[in-house]
């Protein structure tokens, strides 16, 4: 079993704002990052993130998120299982940063 790092909002953004080596990985459904989404995240549902996991950089640190952080869980914790080494989930999904970050984003 793994551990999976929880980030808060906070933490994605000190992040974020720290390096620009970070991939966004959104898990949610298209009409879901359609209302809303991270900058420069890449969207593949979870239900295609086993067929896809190949359109993921090697190496790279991946923080996945969804719209309150439990298919995002299940999704880091397939990546990992897979042999991604740097999978981060966030705490709260993208709910969650909305209501932390940034408040002008449509919520859900």
């Amino acid at each position: 079993m793994y551990d999976i790092p929880q980030l808060t909002p906070q933490q994605l953004q000190e992040k974020l704002s720290a390096s620009s080596d970070i991939l966004l990985l959104d898990v949610r459904e298209p009409e879901e990052a359609a209302f809303c989404r991270l900058p420069n995240s890449i969207l593949i549902p979870m239900n295609e993130l086993s067929m896809r996991q190949n359109e993921l950089p090697d190496g790279k640190e991946i923080i996945v998120y969804c719209h309150h952080g439990i298919r995002s869980q299940y999704c880091a914790l397939y990546l990992a299982d897979a042999g991604f080494e740097q999978t981060a989930n966030l705490k709260g999904g993208i709910d969650a940063w909305a209501r932390e970050i940034d408040p002008a984003m449509p919520r859900y």
